[in-house]
């Protein structure tokens, strides 16, 4: 009954108790030591002078405030007492210098809260160190006066240096031997760390001059400490802010991909089949807060789905927030992608609680992407990108969660060529990227309604790069918004053209589901428009049905912008896809598209004729225009004029072109409407 009543103790009372037992092993062991010390050789005790005793009580008072080099392991910290120590050490030998540290680091360890192992660890190095020193000094003779020359001034520097070899020295040595030999500690990272020990310990010398000429100016060289003290705590403070995002206090994108690399590299053998997973969290329908509340709101919620996802997740993982709605997971001991995926479920159970706002009840849900990394020394950027890929996989599925497919042929963009893409369009003009434009036609009239904007790129070797092939490789990566962005300003340029030319048309843009998670695609818009002087009502962009379906409330918000700008909305290859009747009812839509593959057979098959002739009545009643795609043939065309359809886009008119092609085709162009015998075409 006893058995099972007891309670589990938490992490910090755990925590608690270690640092107990610390601070008892500290002192306890510093005082055997020094009282073995005195006992041993109390007559070179008896024959320090009054410096020492003044340097080794400031050596226990500026051990009170310990420096601690942020973002880094409980190893890195530098004990400002090591200034006085050094000191001693040159000046009256390796015995007097030990013991005074050994009880400047009790009063550190203490105020640190250390494990009696960190605080043995800690010992160790640092005795090993003063000895290093010693030995230098002891074997080159150096003999500290008041008047030393350049030989005292290189021994000292020599000193200092044996000091230092000899205490990150041990540290690397036994970060290896814990970690099985794999585990390296980047020079790079030592940088204010070893500064500022270099600082401190070339400090002593000068401390010892000072005692020279006086005790009292010996306090002096506190100014000196806290000056370096500054040096460490301003370093440290300009570490995190680089990996600590500023809103939740979160890690950021850099700590993600430095943790990426440290936890891969060093994951133990004791279990090698655990591997690191990095599951991507986007939230959904967030900026409906943004805009229902205001953007303090949503920072707030923002700070509530940070907290609880740290509350959800072990310490060994790390929580991460990338930008904007976006967090990610990094889990460091799951074995499989059955494990990671229980992991998101529990992200997602976390996530299930309402929120409350100001009294408001808030939902929030999330699409989830999960990596796994398949070997040791992995890239964390390209973690990041499957696990992004994968995230996006889940909206267009409609699904919860998502696991990189490696094997999956839209998951494996071709590498290459996605970077010459990259370097084409940040060159001006873009190389090899053209745009052609497919003329609508008003099939009741005849006359040209619009033009759909269509891209081509002519690789360098490769020649012609298909629309297939390049959204398969472009659709899932950062590039795509860099490949609209182009896109639309060559397209509203060209606009501005026309309609200077006394020519004005419509211009229809295909935008995928990433850009329209964008949270700046519509500012774009309207400063483009803005900056070229184009009505909105000459921009038309053209979703497709899955990405509707990807997220349809997180499209809703970002359309519903664009249509009150004046921007058309228009539903491509409808039919195709699985779209409800209730989103396209909700959406501002202005048209819908007929896919061709409807349009192509309707005039020999039955089945494609009567989807085509639903689509048109469907798309009438909700007061929508009708585009049908693919028209290659007047007998198409007339059937289309006879179920109502308002325009048609195809090779029966004309083939996609260049601007310049079809600006000259357009003023060549007489308007057709079906006559009213079969086979006749009647001209205006």
């Amino acid at each position: 009954m006893g058995a099972a009543q007891q309670r589990i103790s938490t992490p910090g009372e755990r925590q608690d108790r270690s640092a107990r037992r610390g601070a008892i092993t500290a002192v306890s062991g510093a005082l055997l030591v020094d009282a073995v010390l005195a006992l041993s050789f109390s007559g070179t005790f008896a024959r320090l002078p009054t410096a020492f005793w003044v340097m080794a009580g400031l050596a226990l008072a500026v051990d009170v405030r310990p420096y601690v080099v942020a973002n880094r392991r409980a190893s890195s910290v530098i004990l400002p007492s090591i200034c006085f120590t050094f000191g001693i050490a040159l000046a009256w030998g390796f015995v007097p210098a030990v013991a005074v540290q050994l009880a400047a680091m009790a009063v550190a360890g203490i105020r640190m809260r250390q494990s009696p192992r960190r605080a043995l660890h800690l010992a160790v190095q640092h005795a090993c160190a003063l000895a290093g020193a010693a030995l230098v000094a002891g074997l080159a003779g150096l003999r500290l006066d008041a008047e030393p020359d350049w030989d005292d001034a290189l021994i000292t520097v020599a000193a200092a240096a044996a000091w230092i070899g000899a205490r990150y020295g041990l540290d690397s040595l036994a970060a290896r031997l814990l970690s099985d030999g794999r585990r390296r500690r980047r020079v790079q990272r030592w940088g204010v760390e070893l500064f500022a020990t270099a600082a401190l310990l070339l400090l002593g010398p000068i401390v010892l001059a000072a005692a020279q000429v006086g005790v009292a100016l010996v306090p002096l060289v506190l100014l000196a400490l806290h000056a370096v003290h500054r040096m460490v705590r301003s370093a440290g403070e300009y570490e995190r802010a680089a990996r600590v995002d500023v809103l939740t206090g979160l890690p950021n994108r850099r700590a993600l991909q430095a943790s990426v690399a440290e936890r891969g590299n060093s994951r133990g053998s004791h279990r090698p089949e655990r591997r690191i997973a990095l599951l991507l969290l986007d939230l959904d329908r967030f900026r409906t807060v943004n805009d229902a509340l205001g953007h303090t709101h949503g920072d707030r919620l923002l700070v509530q789905v940070a907290q609880r996802l740290t509350a959800a997740v072990p310490p060994h993982d790390l929580v991460v927030r990338l930008g904007g709605d976006e967090f990610a997971v990094l889990a460091t001991r799951v074995d499989g992608p059955a494990a990671a995926r229980r992991i998101a479920a529990h992200l997602a159970d976390a996530l299930g609680s309402p929120f409350a706002l100001d009294g408001l009840i808030i939902d929030v849900s999330a699409s989830i992407g999960i990596a796994l990394q398949s070997e040791r020394g992995g890239d964390g950027a390209a973690l990041l990108r499957q696990a992004e890929a994968a995230m996006y996989d889940a909206k267009q599925r409609g699904a919860q969660m998502a696991v990189y497919a490696r094997d999956a042929e839209h998951h494996t963009p071709d590498l290459t060529l996605l970077a010459d893409l990259r370097h084409a369009l940040q060159q001006e003009p873009a190389e090899g990227l053209m745009l052609y434009y497919q003329p609508q036609i008003a099939i009741a009239t005849g006359e040209v309604v619009g033009v759909e904007a269509l891209l081509r790129w002519r690789h360098p070797e490769r020649g012609v790069v298909g629309p297939e092939e390049l959204l398969r490789v472009v659709e899932q990566t950062p590039v795509m918004r860099l490949l609209t962005s182009r896109v639309l300003r060559e397209v509203v340029g060209q606009l501005a053209d026309w309609r200077a030319g006394g020519r004005p048309v419509r211009a229809s843009v295909n935008v995928s589901v990433r850009d329209l998670h964008a949270t700046d695609i519509a500012e774009e818009i309207k400063d483009l428009l803005l900056r070229y002087g184009v009505p909105a009502d000459l921009l038309q962009l053209e979703i497709t049905e899955s990405a509707l379906m990807a997220d349809p409330h997180r499209v809703l918000d970002t359309i519903t912008r664009l249509d009150r700008m004046g921007v058309a909305i228009s539903l491509d290859d409808f039919g195709t896809g699985y779209s409800s009747l209730q989103h396209v009812r909700r959406l501002p839509l202005s048209e819908v598209k007929i896919d061709r593959s409807f349009v192509l057979g309707m005039a020999s098959d039955a089945g494609d004729s009567a989807i085509v002739r639903s689509v048109i009545a469907l798309a009438g009643s909700l007061d929508l225009r009708v585009v049908a795609e693919g028209v290659e043939d007047e007998r198409t065309w007339r059937l289309l004029a006879t179920a109502g359809c308002h325009a048609a886009q195809g090779w029966f008119h004309a083939r996609p072109m260049p601007a310049a092609d079809f600006t000259e085709w357009l003023a060549r162009y007489r308007p057709l409407r079906p006559g009213r015998e079969p086979g006749a075409l009647a001209t205006t």
